[in-house]
C-alpha cells in the first residue's frame, strides 16, 4: 500500500471539501463528512487545515482557480470576440463536464453572505481577493475592456443562476444570449 505525503492529502481533502460543500454549503457541510470521504479522522484533517473555515476557504479558492485556469487555456492567442466565445464554450464545458464547480460557486456566494450579514467581514475577504484574480483573468483576456469584461461575468452569472434552476436549453429564455453561451443539449 502507497502511503499519500500530506500534500497528497491534503489536495484529496480539498477535493472532498468542493463535493460536500457544493451539495450541502458551509453550515450544512460537517468536517466530519469531509473526513470521511477522504478517509481519514477528524483529528488528521485538522493536521492539515486549522479548522472548518480555512477547508472552505481552500475549496473556494481552488474552484476559482479552475475556472481561472479554463479561461486562460481558452483565450490563449485570442483576441476580442474569438476569446469571448472561446472562454464562454469553455466555462460551459466546465459547469455541464463538472457541476460541483457551479454549485460551489453559487456555495461560496451564500457563504460570504451569511457571514457578512452575521457582522463576519473577515470571512469574504479571500473569495472576494480570489474573484478579483477571476476578474482580471478575463479582463486581461478581453483586453482590458471593462464594459466586455462587466457583460462576459454578468452573462456567467445569468447562466449560473439558469443553470442551476434547470432552464433546459431549448427554453426561450437563452434566446438573448450567444450560441456558445446556452447549455449543451444533452
Amino acid at each position: 500500500m502507497v502511503r499519500m505525503s500530506a500534500e497528497e492529502r491534503r489536495e484529496s481533502v480539498i477535493r472532498a471539501a468542493i463535493t460536500e460543500f457544493s451539495r450541502a454549503g458551509y453550515n450544512g457541510t460537517s468536517t466530519d463528512a469531509i473526513a470521511k470521504r477522504v478517509g481519514v479522522s477528524q483529528p488528521y484533517l485538522f493536521r492539515l487545515f486549522p479548522n472548518k473555515q480555512a477547508i472552505f476557504l481552500a475549496a473556494s479558492s481552488r474552484c476559482l482557480a479552475d475556472t481561472r485556469r479554463v479561461f486562460s487555456a481558452a483565450a490563449e492567442g485570442l483576441e476580442g470576440e474569438e476569446a469571448l466565445g472561446a472562454m464562454a464554450a469553455a466555462y460551459q464545458r466546465l459547469i455541464a463536464d463538472d457541476p460541483e464547480k457551479l454549485l460551489m460557486q453559487l456555495q461560496m456566494y451564500v457563504a460570504v453572505a451569511a457571514a457578512e450579514a452575521a457582522g463576519d467581514h473577515a470571512f469574504g475577504e479571500q473569495v472576494r481577493a480570489d474573484w478579483v484574480e477571476l476578474w482580471e483573468t478575463v479582463h486581461l483576456h478581453l483586453g482590458a475592456d471593462v464594459n466586455e469584461t462587466t457583460t462576459f461575468l454578468a452573462y456567467g452569472m445569468l447562466v449560473n443562476v439558469l443553470v442551476s434552476m434547470g432552464f433546459p436549453a431549448e427554453h426561450r429564455i437563452w434566446s438573448g444570449f450567444y450560441p456558445v453561451a446556452r447549455p449543451v443539449q444533452e
